[in-house]
């Protein structure tokens, strides 16, 4: 990891952090581009002066990325007291991809697989394989990031937290989502997905997926490494999911019955331990 000990390097890859520059705005800070002497583009995350609680989340990102390295997280570059420098993404955020319908169109299913495959190794990652043992507890798609082959990466780590080694379940405060007891997965399928017969296999099995992981009874939710084997195995038998923690009743708008904004991108969970 290279860092960037002159402020004045950031502050004019930067253009002394313009507004033209301005890629977004935390909750602890405003993120911007910038453009390096050799042509390299970075990420410049800015801790906002009166931020508050952002001072201990910008420290708990410090400390916990910089000891991370994984192809599906994002690769912190340096940084400075009240500055982070992250590789840039080109292709922002998922969700910008998701909730908007000409860019929605651009992700056909295999890249949207491609995607949920490498989110869940980036959190198996997390919870086992790194030598830290992390619980992002902020998923949601706006932090998840896309590189210029959409390959996903894990991003904005403040909220996240350490966890002890024997620690491998815990209860889940908050999950929302809408409960698919009728049968009808075909109802929830965004329609600007081309499905044959391969694809609508992988689709409903997915989404079977992630009802396993969001069942009322903990120990009944598969771990981050069953996850990826279910995904990448799809022979595996999958068990029926019971009902999930909490669930809204389906109040699916025909023109967008595949996205409820409310549940995927604004409310994350907190407080849980992974499986």
């Amino acid at each position: 990891m290279c860092f960037f000990n002159d402020f004045s390097i950031v502050k004019g890859a930067t253009n002394d952090f313009s507004e033209e520059n301005k890629l977004g705005r935390g909750g602890f800070g405003t993120v911007y581009k910038g453009t390096l002497g050799d042509g390299r583009q970075i990420a410049v995350k800015r801790l906002a002066r009166d931020s508050g609680q952002g001072d201990l989340e910008f420290k708990n990102e410090v400390l916990l990325v910089a000891k991370l390295q994984h192809r599906n997280l994002v690769r912190l570059l340096g940084g400075s007291e009240r500055l982070l420098i992250y590789e840039f993404m080109p292709n922002a955020s998922l969700d910008q991809f998701l909730f908007d319908l000409s860019k929605r169109m651009l992700l056909d299913w295999e890249k949207r697989y491609n995607i949920i495959i490498g989110i869940a190794k980036g959190l198996l990652y997390l919870h086992e394989d790194s030598h830290l043992r992390i619980i992002h507890r902020d998923m949601k798609a706006g932090n998840v990031l896309l590189d210029a082959q959409m390959t996903p990466k894990i991003a904005n780590f403040g909220m996240a937290r350490l966890f002890k080694t024997e620690e491998t379940q815990g209860d889940t405060r908050r999950i929302v989502g809408t409960y698919w007891h009728n049968g009808t997965t075909s109802d929830i399928i965004d329609p600007t997905l081309k499905t044959g017969s391969s694809s609508l296999r992988d689709i409903i099995r997915s989404v079977h997926i992630g009802l396993l992981c969001v069942q009322e009874n903990v120990t009944d939710r598969p771990t981050m490494a069953s996850v990826v084997l279910m995904l990448n195995s799809i022979s595996m038998m999958l068990p029926v999911p019971a009902q999930p923690a909490f669930f809204l009743g389906s109040t699916i708008d025909p023109e967008m019955p595949a996205l409820q904004e409310q549940s995927c991108n604004e409310v994350s969970t907190s407080d849980f331990f992974p499986r």
